[in-house]
């Protein structure tokens, strides 16, 4: 008997040590040194002073950021009685309307299985879910929301104030109006928007399973009883680990949703935040008209701005005869990412040869080290002898260089010496995907399963540039050896070099044939209009090259997407899989690829999908449409020798007359294949 018992508190108290053991907690009072701690989609970006904003106030975009580790969410009992872990939040926000009345649609704190949502709708669905997925029981998605909008499925939007708790659906489960307690029974009201920074903890009781919200204005003492206490069990709910974070969307209507800080803790109170120690909202624009202007007050007005102006020009003329070698201009000083040359030529010895990591089509690229912060960057020199060229580099640099995406190779700053611009750029250790299909060392082979995930994060990364950013940016120049691989061996795509960007809702005015031979879709070869169907083809050629382990094309007629449909044509697709990978693949996984690189690839552009839908095939939201045989062709194999038999008029040779034409159109092409921290050397790089 004794020992049964003992037995019994064995099995007691042990799942108790282990959901102990894997405990996590953290605390954030701002986040300007939190860059690492959180991973980051859609408008979501940390303000210099370290507040994270979620969305600005565009409309029809989504934001949001979770904590870089999935946490465990299950305890340590046997499955058959397992129960959801509790946990603690709490975490200050402040939601800025566009115009009084007139914001939306609000934020939520969010325990999800994946730290991204591709696909997820705007307005009522907070960047979490979407008309397809709204309402499944696969989501694994609890939400505490925060909505400033109600009249999801109605006719008309109209103003809302309320706080729900929400499992798999934007449909809140419990409901209440937007109100804290005083003295643990007067209820005040409390607008979640316009009002100034507000308060909340969320706390889940795994044992009682129950679910407490509580809120309050920034400094005001916690109030004694919580907003909603309702009974909730989320065994069912969360998987063995979940990412914690927040998500936040605009539609019609739009607001500024901005986090001050964040603590959390699963076992126990999350730590209480230092509010003193929290950073401030950025002061936005007022629209009020209540000034009633004075002859004094103008006068005194004028006159500060005069003495300003002044004192700024006098600054300006004293800094640039300080800085000599280093003069900025006015285009220059709306970019604040700017490095000293001294810090960039220290960080790579002086731009010493043995620190040269390779020469790109725009300059030669330098590993290094910042001194300040003894962190490695990649340094690319470019040489320009036109001020014109460099104006309109800059200019896109300061574009491009505002592009924060976890499957994109950011641009951190710039420099610029006389006539050398340099770019200093993220560094990447494991270099390009290239070298890793082609030039890999010690004979590594990249799995199946990597490769996968490399196309679904270089697929994620054309979606955020072609929707998901303020303006629409074509890459112009996908392929392989311009998407790097990082520590994690996470996709990251690079090389912008020949981008161009344009406002939503308008068509792309750049008319000149740019990319790499093998990437360049046919109708670009005949009208030279890049868009965002040239960059879906030049991404189904991309998919080819990591399914097959091929190269695009050779030095005579192979075409690769021609010898995939050849395959697909004889019922033997799954012959092009990469022969390295010794069948050690997901077959579904695989013919997916396949098919949909033909589909990306298609011959029309009509036909090509959009990058979102090029996601939720990947991610088996929708099957996949079917691929016409437009490639179709008597010839035999390309591999034979009569391929080129003058009694076939095949696709290659159509092929060959595309390139005819390209390369009499005065395009240029480095000999290098270099490319390092999002720095291609093999682009065409004619037409900037």
């Amino acid at each position: 008997m004794a020992s049964a018992a003992s037995l019994t508190l064995f099995f007691c108290f042990f799942p108790l040590l282990i959901a102990l053991a894997q405990s996590v907690e953290f605390n954030l009072p701002g986040f300007n040194a939190s860059e690492t701690n959180l991973t980051r989609e859609g408008a979501s970006i940390i303000k210099p002073t370290g507040v994270l904003r979620l969305t600005n106030k565009a409309q029809n975009v989504t934001g949001n950021a979770f904590y870089y580790q999935p946490i465990p969410m299950l305890d340590g009992y046997p499955s058959a009685c397992r129960n959801a872990s509790s946990f603690s939040t709490s975490f200050v926000f402040d939601i800025v309307p566009s115009s009084p009345g007139l914001g939306g649609y609000g934020l939520a704190f969010t325990l999800s299985p994946s730290p991204s949502f591709p696909g997820a709708g705007t307005e009522h669905y907070l960047g979490i879910f979407n008309s397809a997925n709204d309402g499944n029981e696969t989501n694994h998605i609890f939400a505490v929301e925060f909505d400033t909008v109600n009249g999801h499925n109605e006719k008309d939007d109209r103003r809302g104030n309320h706080v729900g708790i929400n499992i798999n659906s934007v449909n809140s489960r419990f409901l209440k109006a937007a109100t804290y307690y005083v003295n643990g029974t007067n209820d005040e009201d409390l607008a979640l928007e316009g009002e100034g920074p507000i308060h909340a903890w969320i706390a889940y009781d795994g044992v009682q399973k129950v679910v407490n919200v509580t809120v309050c204005p920034l400094g005001t003492e916690k109030p004694t009883k919580s907003l909603i206490s309702e009974p909730v069990d989320l065994t069912s709910v969360v998987k063995e680990t979940m990412y914690v974070g927040f998500s936040a969307s605009t539609g019609r209507k739009s607001s500024s949703h901005y986090i001050l800080g964040w603590s959390f803790s699963t076992n126990g109170e999350a730590p209480a935040l230092n509010t003193s120690q929290l950073p401030t909202t950025p002061v936005e624009k007022s629209s009020s008209k209540s000034f009633e202007p004075k002859i004094t007050a103008i006068i005194a007005a004028l006159s500060v701005v005069t003495v300003l102006l002044l004192v700024s020009l006098i600054s300006l003329t004293l800094y640039r005869r300080m800085t000599r070698d280093e003069n900025l201009e006015a285009w220059e000083l709306d970019y604040p990412h700017r490095f000293s040359y001294k810090d960039l030529h220290t960080a790579t010895k002086r731009f010493k040869e043995s620190e040269l990591i390779g020469v790109g089509g725009f300059g030669a690229v330098y590993r290094g080290v910042l001194p300040s912060k003894r962190s490695e960057v990649a340094v690319k020199r470019i040489s320009r002898t036109s001020v014109q060229g460099m104006r309109e580099f800059a200019a896109e640099i300061e574009s491009l260089g505002r592009l924060r995406h976890k499957h994109l190779v950011n641009l951190q700053g710039w420099c610029k010496k006389k006539n050398d611009l340099l770019l200093v750029y993220d560094y990447i250790p494991n270099g390009s995907l290239d070298t890793l299909l082609f030039n890999p060392k010690d004979n590594f082979v990249l799995s199946w399963a990597r490769r996968f995930d490399i196309i679904k994060g270089i697929g994620a990364g054309l979606l955020y540039l072609h929707e998901e950013w303020e303006q629409v940016v074509i890459h112009r120049d996908v392929k392989s050896s311009n998407v790097m691989i990082d520590a994690e061996m996470n996709a990251r795509l690079g090389d912008f070099g020949l981008a161009r960007l344009y406002d939503h809702g308008t068509a792309s005015h750049t008319t000149n044939v740019v990319g790499t031979i093998g990437y360049i879709a046919p109708e670009l070869a005949r009208n030279g209009k890049a868009s965002t169907s040239t960059d879906v083809f030049a991404y189904g050629v991309l998919l080819h090259e990591i399914a097959t382990g091929r190269r695009p094309t050779d030095s005579g007629n192979f075409f690769l997407v021609d010898w995939v449909m050849e395959c697909r044509q004889m019922s033997r697709i799954l012959d092009a899989a990469d022969p390295k990978l010794n069948s050690n693949y997901v077959v579904e996984e695989m013919e997916l690829i396949l098919e949909l690189g033909l589909l990306c690839s298609h011959q029309r552009p009509g036909s090509r999908p959009t990058m979102r839908q090029v996601m939720q095939y990947l991610n088996e939201d929708g099957p996949l449409p079917f691929v016409d045989d437009e490639r179709s062709t008597d010839c035999q194999s390309i591999f034979e020798t009569n391929a080129s038999s003058t009694d076939c008029q095949s696709t290659f040779e159509t092929n060959a007359r595309i390139l005819d034409v390209i390369s009499k159109d005065s395009i240029l092409t480095s000999h290098n294949s270099s490319s390092i921290g999002a720095i291609s050397s093999t682009s065409i790089s004619a037409g900037r």
